[in-house]
Order: structure tokens, then sequence, then C-alpha cells
């Protein structure tokens, strides 16, 4: 899928930003910047500097849960970690097991009708796989306690093996996290809006940045395989649609921040590249094929060489910019994953992003 190399171990962000030295806060990672195949190596704090009065950026305000919970099937320990809440009732979720590390190692040997105990007398039945493309994802149905409820008390956030320890779930909220009514959320943060703090926000408002909410509630990743993303939550309100049409109308740039924010908003834009208030189940996979309809840059954290989201860099960016910044960012030492250092990919100076046809 890439020409990137393999990225080294070394290059995970074990801890937070602002747990790497005294008075760091979240906003002390670094930035890479790309304009087409040109790259500049920035501190995110610059990045009002970087964007100009008209800009909309768009962020995706979905929570993210405690999504994480031990369990047994007999005398076997797992980790269910619960991914996304179904119409039905039933949840998403992927089975892991203990790795002896405090994180997980992917399972195999799930199966239909398989039952889970969990903490305080809730039971989760599997019932079937998700989707026909794998076993990693089963829709399992809890019994004698509900799921959220479970998830606020028993629940920590999900951990993968590259990090350095646990963290509170406080750590995984971003600036732009707001309580869902139905008390639904992300299974994993929406990290490319992490390094955003109120400081820089006012700032950035001061210039004449706009920004414009969306909501995005993403499932648990493929870790492991890299797959591509199977259908999620999503709702584009009118005041965001009017003002991403108006901004667009304008000449403004219409910068998503994450990947989450990108496919909630190609979901609402029609053909036209008309932005309109929607919701509900999105199973759009933007890919250069398919293009993008109403995006023209995006701020996004640093994703693995396989990682499907890659095809989503390439429909915004085109192929060549996005080698050159991963190469780039090799050379230059930043740090991948959900706590490590940003992307921004802009057009070229008087250009748009490769936007699609519509057909």
């Amino acid at each position: 899928m890439s020409t990137v190399v393999r990225v080294p171990p070394e290059r995970s962000a074990r801890v937070p930003a602002e747990q790497r030295g005294s008075g760091r806060d979240r906003d002390d990672v670094r930035l890479l910047v790309s304009h087409g195949t040109r790259v500049a190596h920035h501190a995110f704090r610059e990045l009002p500097s970087l964007l100009r009065a008209g800009d909309l950026l768009v962020v995706n305000t979905s929570p993210t849960l405690a999504a994480a919970v031990d369990g047994r099937i007999g005398p076997g320990r797992v980790v269910v970690h619960f991914s996304t809440r179904g119409d039905d009732g039933r949840w998403a979720v992927e089975l892991r097991e203990p790795d002896g590390r405090g994180t997980t190692r992917a399972r195999t040997g799930t199966r239909a009708g398989s039952e889970v105990v969990l903490a305080g007398g809730a039971r989760l039945v599997v019932e079937e796989p998700v989707s026909a493309r794998g076993e990693r994802l089963w829709w399992a149905r809890a019994v004698g306690g509900r799921v959220l409820e479970l998830l606020r008390e028993h629940g920590r956030p999900i951990r993968y093996s590259y990090t350095e320890r646990d963290q509170p779930l406080s750590a995984y909220q971003t600036l732009f996290a707001l309580p869902s009514p139905d008390g639904a959320g992300s299974a994993e943060m929406p990290s490319a809006a992490r390094p955003f703090t109120a400081r820089l926000v006012a700032e950035l408002v001061r210039r004449g940045v706009g920004f414009a909410r969306v909501t995005l509630h993403t499932g648990v990743a493929s870790a492991e395989a890299h797959e591509p993303p199977y259908p999620e939550r999503f709702s584009v309100p009118e005041s965001s649609a009017r003002l991403v049409n108006a901004v667009a109308a304008g000449g403004g740039r219409v910068i998503a921040v994450g990947t989450t924010a990108v496919r909630a908003l190609e979901s609402a834009a029609g053909p036209d590249g008309v932005v309109r208030a929607a919701g509900g189940w999105t199973d759009l996979v933007v890919t250069p094929e398919r293009g993008v309809r109403v995006v023209d840059g995006l701020l996004t954290g640093l994703h693995e060489p396989e990682a499907s989201h890659l095809l989503m860099l390439r429909a915004i960016a085109g192929r060549a910019a996005v080698d050159r910044a991963y190469e780039e960012a090799l050379r230059g030492l930043y740090l991948w994953h959900e706590f490590g250092d940003v992307h921004l990919l802009l057009p070229e100076e008087g250009t748009h992003s490769v936007r699609c046809d519509g057909n």
C-alpha cells in the first residue's frame, strides 16, 4: 500500500506530551506541514500562524469511553473491547487476551455462543461476526447489566502495547469532547485533536480561524490486521453544514481535524459538494478513487504504513505528497500514535485538494 518503510518501535509515543517533562502541555508536540510535496517542520503551537483568517477547522466532539473490561470465558482470562452499540442493543466487541505486560494481544478461537463473565455479575453472549471480512469483531448481547454502566464502573481506556502504562480516561479526552445524550462515544480517542489547548483555540479564533462541530463515534481499530473501517455512527448538525458551505463558497479552506471528521463530513456531502445536515450510520471509505468533495486539508496523527487511513490521506493530498511527508517524518524522528506528533496536509498554494467529480 505504501512505499513508507516500517516505523521503528522507538518512534512510538509511549506517554502523553504533558508527561515528558516539567511544565509541558498537550500542545508540546511537533507539527509536520505538507503543502503538496513541500514539507516543513514546526511546533504545534505555531498552528495559528500557519492557517489564515477564513479557514475552518472541523472537529469531532465524540467523547472517549472507558471501553476495555476484564472478563473470563471458562477459566481463561479475556479483555473485552466494546466498540460500537448497534440499533438493536447489541454491541460490536473485540475479544483479546492479556499479554502479561498490562496490554493485550489478538485472540483466536472465538465462537458464536461463547459466554463472557464480566465484573458485577454481567454476562456477554457472543452471537455472530460483524462482517463477512473476518472474525475480529463480533456482535454480542449483554445479560444482567447495562453496558454503559459497566464501562463507567469497571472499564478503562483501551491501551496498546507501545504505550508505557495505563492512563486515566481524562488523558484520552480531547478539548472538544462533549457528552452524548444517549451516553454513546468512541472506543478510541479521536486523537488528532488531542494537542489542542484552550489557549491555542483562543489564539486561532483571534486570528479569524473558525470551528465547526461534527460527531463520529469511532470503533476499535484493527491493531494487527489494519482493516478498513466498518460502519460507524455520525452526525453533522445543520449549523455546521451551513458554516462549511459558507466557508467553501467564500474561498476559505475546510480543514478536518482527524480522519473521523473527514468521514463524517464527506458522508454528509452530496455529489455537488454541498454539505447537508445528516446523521445515522456511515459506511463510507474515503479512497483516492472516490476522492473528497468538501475537505481541502487535514490535521491528523501519523499512521502505520499498512493503515487504511493512508488511503484517505492520499485522497486529500495525493500519493506523492503523503509518501514525501512520511519519509521526512521518519528522517526527522517524529513520534507516532495517539500521544505522538501531528501532520497538517494543506493544498499547494493556489490549489484545492484532490476532489472527486461526484460520479
